[in-house]
Parts: C-alpha cells; sequence; structure tokens
C-alpha cells in the first residue's frame, strides 16, 4: 500500500477540511478521469482497492494514473486503555479529498469499458465521485 517514505513529525492533527478544490481538478494524462464530487477521506487501502480493479479491468491496452497520494497519518488508541498517555499508534495513511479532485486517469481504452470499470472502482471509495472524459 501506498505510504510516505519519511516524514518530518510521526502523527498529525486533523485537518477540518472544507471549501472546494481548484487545483487537480482538470484531466492532465489521460482521456477519462473519476472525480470527487463530495469532500472527504480516503485511506491508502481503498485507494489500493481501486488500484487492483483499474488494472484488472485495462488489462495490458490501457494506462492508468493514480492523480492522489495518501500522505496523513491515522492514529488508533487500543480499545480499553484508559484515558491520558498521549496519541495512538499510527495505523495507516489516509488523504483529505475536496469536491473537484480528480482521484484516478486511465487512457487507451474504449470509453464504454473506462465508465464500468469506474463504476465498480466507485464502489470502493467512501466518496460520491463521478466519470469524466476529456
Amino acid at each position: 500500500m501506498l505510504e510516505p517514505k519519511k516524514t518530518k513529525f510521526r502523527k498529525q492533527h486533523k485537518d477540518a477540511g472544507g471549501g472546494k478544490k481548484i487545483r487537480g481538478s482538470h484531466l492532465n494524462f489521460g482521456e477519462f478521469g473519476l472525480k470527487v464530487v463530495q469532500n472527504g477521506i480516503i485511506s491508502a487501502r481503498q485507494i489500493e482497492a481501486v488500484r487492483q480493479v483499474l488494472s484488472r479491468s485495462i488489462k495490458k491496452g490501457g494506462k492508468m494514473w493514480i492523480r492522489i497520494f495518501p500522505d496523513r497519518p491515522i492514529t488508533f488508541k487500543g480499545v480499553e486503555v484508559p484515558m491520558g498517555g498521549g496519541k495512538g499508534d499510527v495505523i495507516g495513511y489516509e488523504v483529505a479529498m475536496k469536491a473537484g479532485r480528480v482521484l484516478f486517469e486511465l487512457d487507451g481504452i474504449p470509453q464504454k469499458e473506462a465508465k464500468e470499470a469506474f463504476r465498480i472502482a466507485s464502489h470502493k471509495l467512501g466518496v460520491r465521485t463521478k466519470f469524466i472524459a476529456r
């Protein structure tokens, strides 16, 4: 799964989020894309699940780009741990999404196949998305 090689600090505060995304809202590489239509959080596990679905659908015919990277750590304290004692251990990484961000791009396959691949992939994510074409 995706995670940063090195970070300045091991743990981070949570971001309040909100607003609209302007940077990264257009297709730059491929012909088709998957765009977020609501603010939310996507984990590294979800990105990996979508990557597997898309790579199976394009087979050897197309090319795929992942336009996001999970760089924010997720921490978790044990189930019956008493209050205090600091912040929990890092268990994974996530990325905070704003509406309008392009997540994935595909090229080299027909539009019908790309749309079906993105439909299946969107079920793996915890945010609403839409299919876009150039």
